[in-house]
């Protein structure tokens, strides 16, 4: 049986890109929110799944706070959705 994506199979991770598969883009505040997480911890979940190209995160100002959005990449959907194909065929539901 195929593996999972390791880097998807995180509980954090995988929230933040079920979160991003639904919406254009997310801020910062909105993921942190959403995922109940810590701002460390999600600022290195975050930069992992860009670093793996998921997800594109651009850094700008609202006024003058710091704002950072993000992003699903093509290369992301493509592995989220392939993620959830394998795991489906783990518990045999296709």
């Amino acid at each position: 049986m195929k593996e999972l994506d390791p880097l998807l199979h995180s509980q954090l991770r995988l929230a933040v890109m079920s979160i991003l598969m639904n919406v254009e883009e997310a801020d910062f505040v909105y993921l942190r929110e959403r995922t109940e997480s810590t701002a460390g911890n999600l600022s290195v979940q975050l930069d992992k799944l860009s670093a793996a190209g998921y997800i594109a995160v651009e850094k700008g100002f609202a006024g003058k706070r710091t704002r950072t959005i993000c992003r699903i990449t093509d290369a992301g959907r493509r592995a989220f959705e392939a993620y959830v194909n394998d795991l489906k065929r783990y518990l045999n539901l296709s």
